[in-house]
């Protein structure tokens, strides 16, 4: 049976005052609410409605969990639901599902998936370890959250632990590969938008330092003494002498193997899993670069490696092997790198005037963004290329046996 309320309906004080009594009763408030008290104390908030000529009930919590107030904005949302040809409970069980749902996809199981895909998808294993570990430290903030409830704050206050370590670009760094997560989200139907996009000038962005290279013809000539006079691991003597011929990048190097080699054709194809643009690429090997790597005292018999590492014929040549011994030989992080060998044949290739810039970019690796025009340049540079190369070999003797080498005239005259 159900008792009336005013004509302004029921007051917290006579919801806070109702007793059970032997059998259940209601106090009703307006536009259909109610609150159902019964004898054992319990009261609920409810609301009858027909819906297709059926009687239905909802409830909307029990108080004092919920308030009068909050009772009567969740019924004014059910009616609003009803006015729109929606069944609040039919609703009210869906939402229900989709909690369920978004609780079990957490960023921490979507970024699991994420990265089985890139795993899938034959990412080099260096890019993979590099998510993991970005990955990692935003895990204990946003980790066990439901990816479609994250804010941008909450990836912005993680990501800003990470800056206060100083740690400036690897929180732009993590920033975007968590930016992937939300996108794998959104593609499967966990999330609606990417937060991190509205994080875009949030972060520090330092001024971006290019790696140390030497790009002048008489610093070249030098470097490439030191290098023939090093005193240190004859494997690491000759990997120093071969990367100015083929300036691939270092990881390059040190993964090369025998396998990938055509003396023959006297070509290297590096597989597309080994290349920073997941990509095949071919170096065309001049005479030098040959006879550099005949020297090499081990087949594949031994190890799959050109250049193994000294612990594991197994695994190649450790990432910091090039540069310790450049610092060996005096040269500073800030004067020259492994990776800097690239920039030296870029700049000076570049200067010649003999080689159309597409044909050194292409065998730089560097990708065309446009494809109808990356499959033209791979195609008609070829030639150009292996001649190039063969230059470029011929001219590093030059440098390294101290001739003097002719620079173009650019309105100016100089010797380098």
């Amino acid at each position: 049976m159900a008792e009336k309320a005013g004509k302004s309906g029921l007051t917290a004080a006579s919801v806070a005052r109702a007793k059970p009594k032997d059998k259940p009763y209601k106090l009703s408030d307006r536009d259909g609410l109610y609150l159902l008290v019964k004898p054992s104390g319990t009261r609920y908030w409810r609301m009858n409605y027909r819906f297709h000529d059926f009687q239905r009930t909802i409830t909307f919590g029990r108080y004092p969990e919920v308030l009068l107030a909050d009772a009567r904005e969740r019924l004014l949302q059910a009616r609003r639901l009803l006015a729109d040809g929606i069944d609040p409970v039919d609703q009210a069980k869906l939402n229900k599902i989709a909690d369920s749902v978004a609780a079990s996809n957490t960023f921490k199981a979507v970024a699991d998936e994420w990265l089985e895909k890139v795993r899938l998808e034959e990412r080099a294993a260096a890019s993979i370890k590099k998510y993991e570990w970005q990955l990692g430290l935003v895990m204990p903030a946003i980790g066990r959250r439901p990816i479609s409830k994250i804010s941008a704050h909450e990836v912005l206050l993680a990501l800003k632990k990470i800056e206060r370590t100083k740690k400036f670009y690897t929180a732009t760094s993590v920033r975007t590969t968590c930016s992937q997560v939300f996108r794998f989200a959104i593609a499967t139907a966990r999330a609606e938008r990417d937060v991190c996009a509205d994080l875009r000038g949030a972060l520090v962005t330092l001024k971006v330092v290019h790696r140390a290279a030497i790009t002048t013809p008489k610093e070249a000539g030098a470097l490439l003494r030191s290098i023939e006079d090093y005193e240190g691991d004859l494997q690491t003597r000759i990997a120093m002498r071969l990367l100015p011929h083929v300036f691939v990048r270092p990881g390059e190097l040190r993964h090369a193997e025998w396998k990938e080699f055509d003396f023959d054709r006297k070509v290297w194809t590096i597989p597309e899993h080994k290349m920073k643009m997941r990509r095949p690429h071919a170096v065309p090997l001049s005479r030098q670069a040959i006879a550099i790597i005949r020297e090499i005292e081990h087949d594949a018999a031994y190890s799959p490696y050109l250049f193994p590492s000294l612990r594991s014929a197994n695994r190649p040549m450790s990432d910091n092997t090039i540069n310790a011994a450049l610092r060996r030989m005096g040269y500073g992080k800030d004067e020259m790198t492994a990776h800097g060998f690239r920039a030296m044949a870029a700049t000076l290739l570049n200067e010649m005037g003999l080689w159309n810039a597409d044909a050194i970019e292409r065998q730089l690796a560097h990708v065309e963004a446009n494809a109808v025009r990356r499959a033209y340049t791979r195609g008609q540079y070829w030639d150009e290329r292996v001649r190039m190369m063969q230059h470029w070999s011929n001219y590093l003797d030059g440098l390294r046996d101290g001739a003097k080498v002719l620079r173009p005239n650019f309105g100016q005259t100089a010797l380098g």
